[in-house]
């Protein structure tokens, strides 16, 4: 799977986002979107330990964890349930049934995004934290 972004919405004041013209304007960087992007890698980078104990800490999954059908249902024939905890993205493949799910998905921790069908995500929404 090729890397995927989530587009998001940020307001600015004017100054600030006549500073951010400015150096778009003056070539340090190629748009807005770049600039943005520059600084959320640096304020990451800033804070890439505290991220990385966290992980650690809370036991997440770090990057892209995607669950098929063949997982979920080999879950259910060891009567095993799972708890997703994930930090990047989390994926259900568009086969799963709502039935299937909630007999195996307990619990739901994406910080990031989740890839489901909106059916599973309504019928899982109580166990989405």
């Amino acid at each position: 799977m090729a890397t995927e972004s989530e587009k998001i919405t940020i307001n600015l004041g004017p100054i600030d986002l006549g500073q951010v013209d400015l150096l778009v304007q003056e070539g340090f960087y190629s748009n807005r979107t770049d600039l943005i992007r520059t600084a959320i890698r640096n304020q990451l980078n800033l804070h890439a330990d505290v991220v990385k104990q966290t992980v650690a800490r809370k036991s997440l999954v770090l990057g892209l964890q995607h669950y098929s059908r063949a997982d979920l249902e080999a879950l259910q024939a060891a009567g095993q349930r799972l708890q997703i905890q994930v930090l990047g993205m989390a994926s259900i493949a568009s086969d799963v049934s709502v039935e299937l799910a909630l007999a195996t998905i307990e619990s739901i921790v994406v910080l990031g995004t989740l890839h489901a069908s909106a059916v599973l995500k309504t019928a899982l929404a109580p166990r989405i934290h």
